[in-house]
């Protein structure tokens, strides 16, 4: 190859390094092989870099200090900058230094502004920030746009570490603008991921969500690595309390970096899982990720971030109940490198925790002092844990209001999640509410006034915001079709075609979900819970229960009286609680007397147990294990109104709002063997019609215009995904996000499907499913099953219903009747009001 045509091979191998990674190394590989001197220095350059950009590290560093050796001047300084970047990818801090700092005299400028990135991997973010701003003020007097870019583009990220966030916008919308106008589309995706991190720091999770989305097709489109954006994901997902997908998604990115030998990348993935197995409570696995973590950050000389490891390492040991060995003085030197950190927020309750375990009050409160400090800057998750730490100093010290500390706490998160339309978003967003929703009701149970034990009862259900409705989004609404006919095609496929269909399903259900979390709704203000003197009971009582240090505690109010009592442990009435769906599963298959009489007994156990002394018409709050109690089968309940409803202060709003006129609407799914007869049987006591091949049109239809809504159809709760639990109809399934989109629904509906009246519990007390849906969009009453229940018998107790619902009894009273008329247990339950 002659000298010229190598060069300007080697200049072109150079450029496509940047743009097209993939392409750059075969056409580096050739022009290296043939071409000798400057040509040769240049594409082994590319080479190495493009091998680099792939994720090709060890080669990378191999073919850069090659091109070192052969170069000169400018040019071996040039591989210098690259050959840095690649040692630090490679855990290599020290070495990529020396390297950088042997180019910053010939470089200037350029080189600078690479040492920056090594000295922010090593976690020294000022003088980072340093070497930006110099590299910055020298390129902006000159014409070199590239290195411009690749400044602004890192100083961002750093600003959004440093929670300056309206900076590190505007740092990467400017380099995003120069890398469009120089063609650098995987460039692109890299900004876009980087203003992905830069929202989720800020705590705005739909802008997160897009840019990450558009992030990864870009990146996938241009050959790039995905590492970084599966990891940006998982610390996303985290902060909302998705920890299964965040594990997920820490997973992938840890498997990727291991795979492409990044060993910078791999122990700050092994502390995303040790950040995600705590929230799991699986203080094994994140004791365990954070050793690991902490081993790989010793030895790669990155003091900060293995401070942060250690902090990870000391909460698993508190949070399992372990001896936390760690000395005091490792312990203050720890704080020392997580100065001014986020991670220091949570350090320092931590380390206030360990102190007070070693009855050392002065630095327990020392420690809380400093964790206060966030209350009044940075995202809403840090001030609120500032506001958590405010609380307990002021629990320790008797300086102020603990309550009021909490509260302020709480009011942030609720306002930072009020405007998340995906409900799956809302309900594991609140597993960031536990410790201080907690707090505040160990304080009112110290104060031993019942009235602030129901206040904070009701505020750590957080059902206090007014519903959301999803906009009008043209690409979720075309969706949701696709999803249902991919369904039906699904039930009667075979062979080669189920594997295919099955994932296509599983693609359109993902589309399904990041489109909805990436919608924003306008929500009004929380409201206040419900005080127990504005419950207009008349003669019944209601009873919330409280899970506290594996206790249930049960909280009554009945003809203007509060009272609290102790139920026993979480532990054994769950034990008992088994026992029913398991008689009940029995009896609806084949009616046997030791069944019976082996339920009736259980039943009379959790009767003395839950509802002591209980002869009057009951709501009941549930938590926990209680969610998916069938209440008709204990004695107290036997032909009783009973009512479960999420939060006293759900029940009120329902219970106080302006009835409508009762129209009603009866419609079958397929495949049920009597659900077209009862759906016609109930259609004939209204003096209505039932169609005979319903849709999810029709059902929708009748969902937004009648008052009440009779659906008979095979029902599915979803647990893993419980926001695609279905009900089965003639053209697919109609799910959660369908149910979502109304602008009205009924006041009643009845669902006379197999365990649709369950609900998956998350975050404590939040529910997702069908019919915990159907209560946050508005329905007032929810008649549905918790247990599976035998179709032939469904249809007698529907017509028995409907015949009281249309002799004036309320939902409540027309089941209780229905249910003790045929005198044989089942799982029906009323929700709501």
């Amino acid at each position: 190859m002659l000298e010229g045509a190598a060069l300007h091979a080697a200049r072109e191998a150079m450029r496509l390094a940047d743009v097209d990674p993939a392409r750059a190394i075969p056409a580096a590989a050739a022009v290296a092989r043939e071409a000798r001197g400057e040509a040769a220095a240049l594409a082994e350059q590319a080479w190495g870099h493009a091998l680099a950009q792939c994720g090709q590290i060890d080669e990378a560093v191999t073919h850069l200090r090659r091109a070192v050796r052969l170069g000169s001047g400018a040019a071996a300084a040039e591989s210098r900058m690259k050959l840095a970047y690649a040692l630090v990818q490679r855990g290599r801090a020290a070495s990529a230094l020396r390297e950088v700092d042997r180019a910053i005299p010939v470089l200037g400028a350029r080189a600078r502004a690479q040492r920056a990135v090594i000295l922010y991997h090593l976690g020294r973010l000022d003088e980072a920030f340093q070497d930006y701003q110099s590299a910055e003020r020298s390129l902006r007097r000159g014409t070199d746009r590239l290195s411009l870019q690749r400044v602004l583009m890192n100083r961002g990220i750093l600003q959004a570490e440093r929670h300056n966030f309206a900076a590190a916008v505007r740092d990467l919308q400017e380099a995003d603008g120069i890398a469009r106008a120089q063609g650098r589309d995987l460039v692109v995706g890299i900004i876009a991921e980087n203003l992905g991190f830069a929202e989720s720091q800020r705590g705005d999770v739909p802008a997160a969500l897009a840019h990450l989305d558009r992030a990864e097709e870009i990146i996938s489109r241009n050959g790039g690595q995905l590492a970084p954006v599966l990891e940006d994901r998982a610390s996303l997902l985290l902060s909302v309390g998705l920890v299964g997908e965040a594990l997920d998604h820490a997973s992938q990115a840890l498997a990727a970096y291991r795979r492409e030998k990044r060993s910078l990348a791999v122990p700050q993935a092994r502390l995303m899982l040790a950040d995600a197995s705590l929230l799991a409570a699986d203080w094994t696995a994140a004791a365990s990720h954070a050793r690991a973590a902490l081993r790989q950050f010793v030895r790669q000389g990155r003091d900060h971030h293995a401070a942060q490891a250690r902090a990870v390492v000391v909460r698993a040991a508190l949070s399992s109940g372990a001896p936390c060995r760690v000395r005091d003085a490792d312990l203050d030197l720890m704080v020392t490198l997580l100065h001014g950190r986020p991670a220091a927020v949570q350090a320092h309750l931590d380390l206030a925790a360990v102190a007070q375990r070693r009855r050392q009050p002065a630095r327990a409160v020392a420690f809380l002092e400093l964790a206060s400090r966030a209350r009044s800057r940075g995202p809403a998750s840090l001030r609120a844990r500032g506001w958590y730490a405010e609380a307990l100093l002021r629990s320790h010290t008797g300086s102020g209001s603990a309550l009021a500390a909490v509260r302020r706490g709480l009011r942030i998160l609720d306002e930072n999640h009020a405007s998340f339309v995906a409900s799956d978003l809302r309900a594991h967003a609140a597993t960031h509410r536990a410790d201080l929703a907690s707090l505040g009701l160990r304080i009112a149970l110290d104060s031993g006034r019942p009235a602030d034990v129901f206040e904070w009862a009701e505020r750590g259900r957080c059902l206090l915001h007014r519903p959301v409705r999803p906009p009008d989004d043209p690409e979720l609404a075309a969706l949701l079709p696709q999803l249902r006919s991919t369904a039906l095609e699904l039930s009667g496929a075979s062979g080669a075609a189920v594997a295919r269909l099955e994932h296509r399903l599983v693609d359109l259900e993902r589309q399904i979900k990041n489109r909805s979390r990436q919608l924003r709704g306008v929500a009004g203000d929380p409201a206040s819970p419900v005080r127990p003197s504005s419950l207009d009971l008349g003669d019944r009582m209601l009873v919330e229960f409280i899970e506290v240090d594996g206790s249930l505690l049960a909280l009554s109010v009945a003809d203007g009286r509060l009272s609290l009592r102790t139920v026993g442990s979480v532990r054994s009435v769950a034990a008992l609680l088994e026992r029913v769906p398991f008689a009940l599963r029995h009896l609806a298959r084949r009616p046997r007397p030791d069944v019976l009489a082996f339920l009736r007994s259980t039943a009379a156990q959790l009767d003395a147990l839950l509802l002591p002394d209980c002869d009057r018409p009951l709501v009941v709050v549930p938590t926990g294990v209680l969610h998916d109690v069938p209440w008709s089968v204990l004695p107290s309940c036997a032909g009783k109104p009973v009512v479960v409803s999420p939060s006293a202060t759900l029940w009120h709003a329902a219970a106080t709002r302006v009835s409508r006129p009762r129209t009603f609407a009866a419609l079958s799914g397929p495949g049920l063997p009597g659900a077209l007869e009862e759906a016609q049987a109930v259609a004939e006591i209204h003096d209505i019609t039932s169609p005979p091949d319903a849709t999810v049109d029709d059902v929708l239809k009748a969902l937004a215009t009648a008052s009440t809504v009779h659906l008979a159809a095979h029902g599915k709760l979803n647990p893993d995904n419980p926001l695609f639990s279905a009900l089965a109809l003639h053209d697919g399934p109609l799910v959660v996000y369908d149910v979502q989109r109304l602008e009205q629904v009924p006041e009643t509906v009845i669902m006379a499907a197999c365990d649709v009246g369950r609900s998956v519990v998350v975050s404590g007390n939040e529910l997702l499913g069908l019919a915990a849906t159907f209560l946050e969009r508005g329905v007032s009453q929810l008649i549905a099953s918790v247990v599976p229940v035998p179709d032939a018998e469904t249809k007698e107790l529907m017509i028995a219903l409907h015949r009281r619902l249309r002799g004036g009894l309320s939902p409540a009273e027309a089941l209780a009747e229905a249910q003790q008329s045929l005198d044989r247990p089942n799982g029906f339950v009323c929700v709501g009001a």
